[in-house]
């Protein structure tokens, strides 16, 4: 799973990496420490009128469906398994056409031992790591047609099996996309399907394989140095 996680990248810095084309209002700043709930910046593609364009927004990190009555579900919908987020409801519409890269430095896991829970910080050092993300459009009726927030853009996070080193931490762990896998996981044109989702799994095996992680102090406030070793050698 993936309930806490790091963007210290700027805007610029995301602007560059995923050339995106335009870029949304009201991004969220850097943070060492972003929860469910929160605002994050996501990378998805739209069309319209057959020309595909790569945006960088800004939305919700807890997926509220479209015919969900409330912005937040009964259940927690921060991440969705991938070996399955193609026979769920509240999930489906969204892997079909609605499919975002979730950019990060890294994340937090917690190891339990006894009745502790140990974190650790989970990243490629030195590499963007890239989360497969879904989105949806929530339309808050209580609000008038020309409110400006009357929708809500909100996202999950695709989760997988562990693997490689990280297992040791947690059985869960986020799918993590390469490079030549974003084009063909954002593309609008493409009816995303269980199969897409298990191609992702499959290509982000090599990238999860290579994560690396230290223990951290308690993951409190937000701050540079919650990412810090706690011993460092």
């Amino acid at each position: 799973m993936c309930g806490r996680f790091v963007v210290a990248g700027s805007n610029k810095d995301l602007v560059d990496l995923f050339d995106v084309d335009t870029v949304g209002e009201n991004l969220p700043q850097p943070s060492w420490n972003i929860s469910p709930t929160d605002p994050i910046r996501v990378v998805l593609e739209s069309l319209k009128d057959g020309h595909v364009t790569r945006r960088l927004e800004a939305a919700r990190w807890w997926l509220t469906p479209s015919f969900s009555r409330e912005l937040k579900t009964k259940g927690p919908t921060f991440n969705a398994r991938a070996e399955t987020v193609g026979s769920k409801p509240t999930f489906k519409p969204s892997l079909e056409s609605r499919r975002a890269l979730i950019p990060a430095s890294g994340y937090y896991e917690w190891r339990t031992e006894g009745k502790t829970k140990i974190p650790f910080y989970i990243h490629l050092p030195g590499e963007q790591v890239v989360f497969a993300g879904l989105y949806a459009w929530w339309r808050n009726r209580e609000l008038p047609d020309d409110h400006p927030n009357r929708w809500v853009l909100s996202s999950t996070i695709l989760t997988r099996e562990a693997v490689g080193g990280v297992a040791e931490i947690h059985d869960r762990t986020p799918v993590t996309l390469p490079r030549d896998f974003w084009n063909e996981w954002l593309n609008p044109t493409t009816k995303g399907t269980q199969e897409l989702a298990d191609e992702a799994v499959a290509a982000a095996t090599p990238v999860a394989e290579r994560l690396q992680f230290h223990e951290v102090g308690p993951v409190r406030e937000d701050s540079p140095l919650l990412i810090e070793p706690l011993n460092p050698a």
